[in-house]
């Protein structure tokens, strides 16, 4: 997000998208022909001009199944792209058919398979930014060692200590380098909360990225003048397994069990408690939000033992699983101690991030029963949260696969009038967590950022709700 320029950026408490690297946009085809303009002031740091054959080349690039890119399938949407990205054999002709043409130097034409509404917010990910043909192809992998690596961005990358460090500095030749203070940002890799608090107090950092406090640092930290706070477009939850917790009526009365407000307040000490998936901040949430009755703030244990009544073979015994990340375990402590009042109860399993995700799949581990997650909103809009409980979902974890759920997420997709769209989605989420809805998953809170900040950039520091440190804002005030 510092070293390349993007297209789009997303501002204000709407998250609306602003030209940035682009200088605009038209939008043809009934919604499905986007043709931007580009800038013509873009400068690659090797000199070269940034055209649109450099965005023709880079989105195809990372479609390319021999690339085989974690992201690419954001692209979808795209017209060909879902065809290319899974192409087996036989592909060059697939890669000719991508919606995505250079019209000139400065004019960048995409043709998507039907109208996405989101599009012009979506293009503000890093997926959509471009990058240096001529140095990819020489330097392979490589490419973005910095003794090697081209940019396009307001800082470059000068040094990278792998697993170490890494260090910025701005680049004075970039189009808007005139606004950008900071000469040189430097970032030692601190893999957890202690030590990057520690750092903090010694003066070795003027700031932390969010989620390394942890609760006994928030609550340290909490309403003195360098603790941070800002809204998070995120939504943490409890997947089940639905192949190990079988009966909806048990998932309810789980659900039911947990009393949200006194999670966040005395547990995990941020957030606010969830009522529904869609997070607050995503634009229409409130026409939106479920306000499930099976989710209730303040948890309903009278109405979830009754519920447990009516399982004929409950699940006495559960594994419940977590990464090691400040908050998680204190959050699972507390969700077994609420289930223990139903007589569930549940063996907590803490493992490191890594072999976290491996264990989920999907499909999950046949020893999972439940895990305790998070979703990171990619764009701002509700779709890109329900569409994660798809059956083709690379990020549904829970063994659910419910056709009718695949359809109304499908059936809101192209629609283009915001309103008609966000009461679809709110059937979207009624179909999970209304009165028959089946409950694949526990929405817990919605997330916040926090962070540790020195007075000295207090004032011009930013984590903006997708967790992007924004350095090019940043001004620094004299001790």
């Amino acid at each position: 997000m510092s070293i390349m320029d993007p297209l789009v950026v997303l501002r204000g408490r709407s998250l609306k998208p602003i030209p940035h690297l682009a200088s605009g946009w038209t939008v043809s085809g009934g919604g499905k022909i986007y043709t931007i303009r580009l800038r013509r002031t873009g400068r690659w740091t090797n000199g070269l001009r940034v055209t649109a054959h450099d965005f023709e080349y880079s989105w195809k690039r990372e479609l390319d199944p021999k690339l085989a890119a974690g992201y690419a399938h954001i692209m979808y949407g795209i017209k060909g792209a879902l065809a290319y990205n899974t192409c087996k054999r036989n592909c060059a002709r697939l890669r000719d058919r991508v919606g995505v043409k250079a019209v000139g130097d400065y004019t960048i034409r995409v043709t998507l398979q039907q109208p996405r509404p989101w599009f012009p917010q979506l293009l503000a990910h890093n997926v959509f930014f471009a990058v240096p043909r001529g140095t990819v192809e020489r330097y392979g992998a490589e490419w973005t060692d910095s003794s090697h690596i081209v940019t396009n961005g307001p800082f470059r990358l000068a040094k990278w200590r792998h697993d170490a460090s890494i260090e910025l500095t701005k680049w004075h030749a970039w189009r808007g380098a005139g606004r950008i203070s900071l000469e040189r940002v430097e970032m030692p890799m601190i893999a957890s909360g202690t030590p990057a608090v520690q750092a903090f107090q010694a003066g070795d950092v003027d700031a932390l990225s969010t989620q390394m406090l942890g609760p006994p640092y928030i609550s340290r930290w909490k309403g003195k003048p360098e603790y941070y706070k800002s809204p998070q477009l995120a939504t943490n939850y409890l997947g089940f397994n639905l192949k190990k917790v079988r009966d909806v009526d048990q998932r309810r009365a789980m659900a039911m069990a947990i009393d949200r407000r006194a999670l966040v307040d005395q547990a995990i000490l941020s957030g606010t408690p969830a009522d529904g998936f869609t997070p607050k901040g995503i634009p229409g949430f409130e026409s939106i939000a479920p306000h499930s009755r099976f989710l209730p703030v303040r948890g309903n244990l009278p109405a979830a033992r009754a519920l447990m009544r009516n399982v004929a073979h409950p699940v006495r015994k559960i594994t419940l699983y977590y990464p090691n990340a400040p908050g998680v375990k204190e959050g699972a402590v507390a969700i077994a101690a609420m289930w223990q009042q139903l007589g569930i109860s549940t063996t907590l399993n803490q493992q490191p991030f890594n072999h976290f995700l491996q264990f989920l799949g999907p499909p999950p581990n046949a020893d999972v029963d439940t895990y305790s997650f998070g979703w990171v909103y990619d764009f701002p809009d509700a779709i890109n949260g329900l569409e994660v409980w798809t059956c083709g979902s690379r990020n549904n974890n829970t063994n659910r696969c419910n056709k009718r759920f695949d359809s109304l997420v499908a059936h809101a997709r192209p629609v283009q009038d915001p309103e008609i769209r966000y009461r679809l989605y709110r059937g979207i989420e009624q179909s999970m967590f209304g009165p028959n809805g089946d409950i694949p998953l526990i929405p817990l809170y919605w997330g916040t950022n926090v962070s540790l900040v020195d007075k000295r950039i207090r004032d011009s520091f930013r984590i903006d709700p997708q967790t992007f440190v924004h350095f090019d804002e940043i001004r620094v005030r004299r001790r």
